[in-house]
């Protein structure tokens, strides 16, 4: 489709403003190949002008704003237009609107931190998702986690869960949910509580691989790679876990000839 289409009067573009944050736009007149400059209208009436120089393949052009039905979709992909102005803008809707913190992108899961405990991780919740297939029911780590034990059972294949984010994303927090699922519909006994014992060497880990930074008073210095057993019935057996890229730069110790007493 040639620019010039999709380019049209009262169609909705996101401009940045001096701070760098998205702003919706609306074009007032259609674009013409050889412009520099697109007339807009900003959502409080004021007027704007977007200078740009186009070239053949348009890439300094704004970025389009996707039609208002697909606004707050469980699933990024399904958006006609995937940009970093349309993904950040429907996880804004979906967390301050519908106060939902699980987005799909594919067969990823995006997680929003809301800083609180929510109640969709109870007992109720883990039978709601388990034997259900991954986009059935609303996004939610416990999906994931449903996904990866189906595979694992249906394939005879160990499987792998990447929780990646930036400090203080919840990472942590995600990983224990996830290995509470396992543990429920396992039905490991309630004495075996793996995901407690796992996270019970946290302290340990943390007392010499932590570091406080400008974001995080606690935040982690080290990846950590846990491994969960199953028997044949599929059950938990036990858990070992691993720590790799450590920053030695940024590990914590003891002030030399420090006294410590009781």
């Amino acid at each position: 489709m040639a620019l010039s289409e999709l380019y049209t009067k009262y169609n909705r573009v996101w401009i940045p403003d001096a701070e760098h944050v998205w702003q919706s736009a609306e074009i007032l007149t259609d674009f013409k190949p050889g412009e520099t400059v697109l007339e807009l209208q900003l959502e409080d009436g004021t007027s704007a002008k977007f200078d740009h120089s186009v070239n053949i393949r348009g890439e300094k052009l704004p970025p389009l704003r996707n039609p208002d039905i697909l606004v707050g979709e469980n699933d990024l992909t399904a958006l006609s237009y995937l940009h970093e102005p349309a993904v950040l803008h429907n996880l804004k809707v979906r967390f301050v609107e519908s106060k939902i913190i699980y987005t799909y992108c594919g067969i990823i899961l995006v997680a929003v931190n809301p800083y609180k405990q929510l109640p969709i991780y109870g007992d109720a919740v883990i039978h709601a998702y388990s034997g259900q297939n991954m986009g059935d029911l609303d996004p939610h780590i416990f999906a994931v986690a449903e996904e990866a034990y189906k595979q694992m059972a249906r394939n005879n294949k160990n499987q792998s869960i990447i929780v990646s984010g930036e400090s203080g994303a919840g990472k942590t927090v995600s990983a224990r949910y996830a290995m509470r699922y396992f543990a429920v519909v396992s039905k490991s006994g309630s004495k075996t509580r793996v995901e407690d014992k796992v996270l019970a060497s946290n302290p340990i880990t943390e007392a010499i691989g932590n570091a406080k930074t400008t974001r995080n008073d606690n935040s982690s210095r080290f990846g950590k790679y846990t491994e969960i057993s199953f028997d044949k019935r599929y059950q938990i057996i036990g858990a070992n876990m691993r720590t790799y890229l450590l920053e030695k730069s940024r590990v914590v110790f003891q002030v030399k000839d420090a006294f410590y007493g009781l």
